[in-house]
Protein backbone atom coordinates (compact mmCIF):
# COMPACT_ATOMS: atom_id res chain seq x y z
CA UNK A 1 0.00 0.00 0.00
CA UNK A 2 3.11 2.51 -0.62
CA UNK A 3 2.12 3.40 -4.17
CA UNK A 4 -1.60 5.66 -3.83
CA UNK A 5 -2.27 5.49 -7.11
CA UNK A 6 -2.88 2.22 -6.98
CA UNK A 7 -4.09 2.11 -3.65
CA UNK A 8 -6.59 -1.29 -2.70
CA UNK A 9 -8.37 -2.07 0.76
CA UNK A 10 -7.82 -5.92 1.91
CA UNK A 11 -11.25 -6.39 0.02
CA UNK A 12 -9.79 -5.79 -3.42
CA UNK A 13 -12.02 -2.59 -3.71
CA UNK A 14 -10.14 1.19 -4.34
CA UNK A 15 -9.04 3.26 -1.72
CA UNK A 16 -10.03 7.01 -1.80
CA UNK A 17 -6.78 8.83 -2.34
CA UNK A 18 -6.92 12.48 -0.75
CA UNK A 19 -4.73 14.69 -2.38
CA UNK A 20 -5.92 17.71 -4.91
CA UNK A 21 -3.84 17.02 -8.48
CA UNK A 22 -2.98 20.96 -8.80
CA UNK A 23 -1.11 20.57 -12.59
CA UNK A 24 -4.23 21.22 -14.36
CA UNK A 25 -5.46 24.45 -12.21
CA UNK A 26 -1.51 25.70 -12.89
CA UNK A 27 -2.05 24.87 -16.54
CA UNK A 28 -5.38 26.95 -16.77
CA UNK A 29 -3.95 29.73 -14.45
CA UNK A 30 -1.31 30.17 -17.23
CA UNK A 31 -3.34 29.95 -19.71
CA UNK A 32 -5.60 32.93 -18.38
CA UNK A 33 -2.67 34.75 -17.73
CA UNK A 34 -1.68 34.73 -21.32
CA UNK A 35 -4.79 35.86 -22.50
CA UNK A 36 -5.16 38.57 -19.83
CA UNK A 37 -1.29 39.98 -20.99
CA UNK A 38 -2.71 39.99 -24.57
CA UNK A 39 -5.90 41.44 -24.37
CA UNK A 40 -4.89 44.08 -21.79
CA UNK A 41 -2.51 46.12 -24.52
CA UNK A 42 -5.73 45.78 -26.90
CA UNK A 43 -8.86 47.38 -24.65
CA UNK A 44 -6.38 51.16 -24.51
CA UNK A 45 -7.20 53.95 -27.41
CA UNK A 46 -4.40 53.20 -29.91
CA UNK A 47 -4.88 56.47 -32.42
CA UNK A 48 -1.10 58.05 -33.20
CA UNK A 49 -1.74 61.35 -31.87
CA UNK A 50 1.13 63.90 -30.88
CA UNK A 51 -0.30 64.71 -27.75
CA UNK A 52 1.40 68.01 -25.77
CA UNK A 53 2.64 67.41 -22.10
CA UNK A 54 2.29 68.66 -18.66
CA UNK A 55 3.42 68.23 -15.51
CA UNK A 56 -0.14 68.75 -13.68
CA UNK A 57 -0.36 65.74 -11.06
CA UNK A 58 -2.20 62.73 -13.43
CA UNK A 59 -5.84 61.69 -12.36
CA UNK A 60 -7.24 58.44 -11.54
CA UNK A 61 -8.18 56.98 -14.56
CA UNK A 62 -12.11 55.27 -14.82
CA UNK A 63 -12.88 51.61 -15.99
CA UNK A 64 -14.25 52.56 -19.04
CA UNK A 65 -13.19 55.18 -20.47
CA UNK A 66 -15.02 57.40 -23.06
CA UNK A 67 -12.14 59.01 -25.68
CA UNK A 68 -12.41 61.53 -28.23
CA UNK A 69 -9.77 62.01 -31.16
CA UNK A 70 -8.68 65.14 -32.93
CA UNK A 71 -6.13 63.93 -35.22
CA UNK A 72 -3.71 65.68 -37.71
CA UNK A 73 -6.08 66.08 -40.18
CA UNK A 74 -8.66 67.33 -38.29
CA UNK A 75 -10.87 64.14 -38.48
CA UNK A 76 -12.62 63.00 -35.41
CA UNK A 77 -12.87 59.65 -33.62
CA UNK A 78 -14.77 58.17 -31.01
CA UNK A 79 -12.41 55.39 -28.95
CA UNK A 80 -10.90 54.03 -32.40
CA UNK A 81 -14.18 54.85 -34.58
CA UNK A 82 -13.72 58.02 -37.36
CA UNK A 83 -16.57 60.00 -36.71
CA UNK A 84 -18.25 62.41 -38.70
CA UNK A 85 -18.15 66.74 -36.87
CA UNK A 86 -22.10 66.61 -37.37
CA UNK A 87 -22.44 63.28 -35.83
CA UNK A 88 -20.48 63.71 -32.91
CA UNK A 89 -23.26 63.93 -30.57
CA UNK A 90 -25.28 61.44 -31.93
CA UNK A 91 -22.82 59.15 -31.46
CA UNK A 92 -21.89 59.45 -28.17
CA UNK A 93 -25.46 59.51 -27.29
CA UNK A 94 -25.92 56.05 -28.80
CA UNK A 95 -22.88 55.01 -26.91
CA UNK A 96 -24.95 52.64 -23.98
CA UNK A 97 -21.61 53.42 -21.50
CA UNK A 98 -21.61 57.17 -22.34
CA UNK A 99 -24.15 59.38 -20.06
CA UNK A 100 -24.12 63.29 -20.23
CA UNK A 101 -22.79 63.01 -16.65
CA UNK A 102 -19.53 60.82 -17.13
CA UNK A 103 -16.60 62.27 -18.04
CA UNK A 104 -15.32 62.32 -22.22
CA UNK A 105 -11.55 62.37 -22.33
CA UNK A 106 -10.89 64.99 -25.26
CA UNK A 107 -7.13 64.41 -27.06
CA UNK A 108 -5.87 66.63 -29.76
CA UNK A 109 -2.84 66.27 -31.79
CA UNK A 110 -0.42 69.10 -30.80
CA UNK A 111 -1.02 70.68 -34.83
CA UNK A 112 -4.47 71.36 -33.95
CA UNK A 113 -5.25 74.53 -33.65
CA UNK A 114 -6.67 75.86 -30.36
CA UNK A 115 -10.40 77.05 -32.33
CA UNK A 116 -10.47 73.71 -33.76
CA UNK A 117 -10.10 72.51 -30.22
CA UNK A 118 -12.70 74.92 -28.89
CA UNK A 119 -15.37 73.92 -32.04
CA UNK A 120 -15.58 70.36 -30.79
CA UNK A 121 -16.06 71.24 -27.30
CA UNK A 122 -18.66 73.71 -28.26
CA UNK A 123 -19.97 70.83 -30.11
CA UNK A 124 -20.23 68.63 -26.78
CA UNK A 125 -21.44 71.59 -24.87
CA UNK A 126 -24.74 72.21 -26.95
CA UNK A 127 -24.97 68.07 -26.93
CA UNK A 128 -25.16 68.30 -23.40
CA UNK A 129 -21.85 66.98 -21.81
CA UNK A 130 -20.67 69.48 -19.56
CA UNK A 131 -17.73 67.25 -18.35
CA UNK A 132 -14.98 67.06 -20.81
CA UNK A 133 -11.18 66.48 -19.58
CA UNK A 134 -8.44 67.21 -21.69
CA UNK A 135 -5.51 64.58 -22.24
CA UNK A 136 -2.14 65.59 -22.60
CA UNK A 137 1.07 63.31 -22.02
CA UNK A 138 2.80 63.50 -18.39
CA UNK A 139 5.88 64.39 -17.64
CA UNK A 140 8.37 65.69 -15.48
CA UNK A 141 8.30 69.55 -14.66
CA UNK A 142 11.80 70.91 -15.70
CA UNK A 143 13.85 73.11 -13.43
CA UNK A 144 15.51 74.84 -15.75
CA UNK A 145 12.14 75.46 -17.77
CA UNK A 146 10.13 78.74 -16.92
CA UNK A 147 6.41 77.66 -17.05
CA UNK A 148 4.52 78.94 -20.26
CA UNK A 149 1.84 81.35 -18.66
CA UNK A 150 -0.81 80.95 -16.02
CA UNK A 151 -2.36 77.71 -15.67
CA UNK A 152 -6.41 76.77 -16.34
CA UNK A 153 -7.96 74.38 -14.82
CA UNK A 154 -11.12 72.79 -16.54
CA UNK A 155 -14.34 71.73 -14.71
Amino acid sequence: MDNPINAETENGEAEEIHEINVTPFIDVMLVLLIVFMVAAPLSTVDLPVDLPSSSAAPAKRPDKPVYITIKADLALAIGENQVNRANLVHALDVMPEATKERRIFLRADRSVSYGELMTVLELLRLGGYQRVALVVLEKLPDAAEPPAGPAASGP
